[in-house]
């Protein structure tokens, strides 16, 4: 490494990325300093615009500039369907299939007891109050008085993911919300014998 102090700074910062290692983020931080510096200061500007500028949204937790997101205020969205993802990212993935038109619950994360994630860190509770919204004496309303009827878990299909699927299935199941789970296959043009067993397996447990 080059004697930099700075050099140096920028490296680890870049290291914070996903998927990048010390060889990948020194080759980046080499790039910027040495053929790019206009497009240093540009991402610069960039992540600190970004960070100072977007936050979470009020009603469905995905990030945003604004306090409710523009799909949240979309009049044209089915309000009646509630999409639970665990990050933005899973939302905009399912917004490029075009072919879901109701709203999201977006979790920040999954249940994670070995790493100290619990209910309250992905905020559960308020997801339940979002589907069960409470009256003026703080109750619950009855699941047949609420705008949402059915609550989509689009959670990932890790170990994780399907705890906290189960977790909130159960909850609201037990207070009569219709809950569906995304469902599992073999990909569209795939051959079944390159296709791994657990997938084959799922796909005839879920098969229509």
């Amino acid at each position: 490494m080059a004697d930099s102090n700075a050099l140096e700074g920028l490296t680890e910062a870049l290291r914070r990325l996903p998927g990048v290692g010390v060889k990948s983020a020194a080759r980046m931080a080499f790039h910027l300093l040495q053929n790019d510096k206009p497009g240093a200061m540009q991402i610069a500007k960039a992540i600190e615009h970004a960070v100072l500028s977007v936050k979470h949204c009020a009603l469905c937790n995905t990030l945003t500039e604004q306090d409710i997101c523009n799909t949240c205020q979309n009049p044209q969205r089915d309000r009646s369907k509630l999409c639970v993802v665990e990050t933005p990212a899973d939302q905009a993935a399912l917004e490029r299939t075009l072919a879901y038109q109701g709203l999201y619950y977006v979790l920040m994360g999954k249940l994670s007891p070995l790493d100290g994630v619990g209910p309250h860190d992905i905020g559960l509770q308020t997801l339940f109050d979002r589907v069960l919204p409470r009256d003026a004496q703080g109750e619950h309303l009855p699941a047949g008085q609420c705008e949402v009827k059915e609550v989509i878990l689009a959670t990932n299909f890790t170990a994780e993911g399907e705890a906290t699927a189960h977790v909130i299935s159960q909850a609201l199941k037990s207070r009569g919300i219709q809950v569906t789970r995304l469902a599992r296959g073999v990909p569209v043009g795939s051959e079944l014998e390159y296709v791994d067993l657990g997938t084959i397996a799922h796909a005839l447990v879920d098969r229509r």
